[in-house]
Formats: structure tokens, sequence, C-alpha cells
């Protein structure tokens, strides 16, 4: 219960943050690692969005492999929504499933949609990602919510994975280590082939194993 409490300031401290900056861009400041020494060579928008590079990447990934459905865990303010919708916007077919567990948060990310001119790409849900029911075949997952629960909802929608859709873990340095120690363990289970990128924060881009048949 502490560290939900502490999780919950941490985040609405990050919110309020975000706000008082207004969007600007700033230099990353996550401490350097092995596989990232020069993290401020990286942009950010807050503590809590992924990376602005990273961001860049998913609207790329999504006009690159073009999902019918992506699912995004954890979606704070919507930012990263927002980017993946626009490159759903530029396809002209798909959706997005997001949620955010927190009230306080979610109200701010609906705002933020609808506010965008792309909620009508984006399904957001007040929810937790281990209780959140999909309906359909996962093409791009997302997994950007709280450290300890990734692995367990990573596996709770394994099974509605594209076995050729890519499966993305934020905050996967070797410095935050939860979140890296749990894909190579689901690989090393035989359940996803696994990449590690080597962003300030870290990034795994992962695949049902059976898609590599």
């Amino acid at each position: 219960m502490g560290w939900f409490r502490r999780k919950k300031n941490a985040v609405h401290k990050a919110m309020r943050q975000a706000e008082e900056t207004g969007g600007a861009v700033l230099p990353e400041y996550h401490r350097p690692t092995p596989e990232c020494p020069q993290p401020h060579l990286w942009s950010m928008y807050d503590s809590m969005t992924a990376e602005v590079e990273v961001l860049e990447f998913l609207r790329t990934l999504v006009t690159t492999i073009k999902p019918n459905l992506i699912v995004e865990t954890g979606s704070f303010l919507g930012v990263s929504s927002l980017w993946m919708a626009e490159g759903l916007q530029r396809n002209g077919f798909g959706r997005l499933v997001s949620c955010e567990l927190d009230p306080v948060v979610y109200a701010k990310a609906a705002a933020k949609i609808a506010e965008s001119g792309l909620s009508d790409w984006i399904d957001l849900r007040n929810a937790s990602s281990l209780e959140m029911k999909i309906d359909g075949t996962i093409d791009l997952f997302f997994s950007d919510s709280d450290l300890p629960i990734r692995e367990q909802e990573v596996k709770h929608f394994l099974s509605k994975m594209n076995p050729h859709g890519l499966l993305l873990m934020h905050d996967a340095s070797s410095h935050l280590k939860t979140v890296r120690e749990a894909a190579l363990r689901m690989e090393a289970e035989g359940l996803i082939s696994a990449v590690l990128l080597p962003t300030p924060r870290g990034l795994v881009v992962a695949q049902k194993r059976e898609g590599r048949r």
C-alpha cells in the first residue's frame, strides 16, 4: 500500500511538472547507463512520457507495420497515444486501445485527446491493464504502465497477440532493471524473442517466439 501511495504521488508530481512546462521539449535527464552513456542527446516532455525520439519511433512503427489494433498500457497524459494515433490517421485505418488506472491522470489524458482532433482513433479507458478486455488480435502492444506488473500484463495479453506483431516494453534500461529482467526472463522461457534498444530509459522490441517460424 505504501508503494502504491508513493507511486501515485510521483505520477501526480510528474503531471504537475508537465503542465508547468507547457509541452516544452527538454533534455532527457535519465542517468547514464553502459548501453546509453549520453542520455542528454535525447529529448523528453516529462519524466513519465517516453522520450521524444521513442515517440517518433512509435509513430513510424505504426506507419511501417500498419496495425489494425494497438494496445497501450499506462497512458499517463496521452502523449504517446496521440503520436501513435497520428500514425493510424496517416494509414487511414486501425484503432488504439489505451488504459490509465489513476482517475485524475485519466481525466487529464481524456481532455488532451478530446482537444487533439485524433479522438476517433483512440479508445481511452480508466482501467487496470490486468483487467482490461480486448476484442480482436493485437498487432502492436506498448507496455508503459507500473514497472512491477509489466511481465504480468504482457503475459496477460500474449495470447491475444498476432504472432507476427510487435510487443514493446518501455523503461527497460539496465539501471531500472525490472522490465529488462522481465523481458529476458520471458525470452528464456521461450515466450518472446527480444531486442534491447539502447535508449536512455531503455526499450524492448519483441515478438512472440512463434512469429519467428
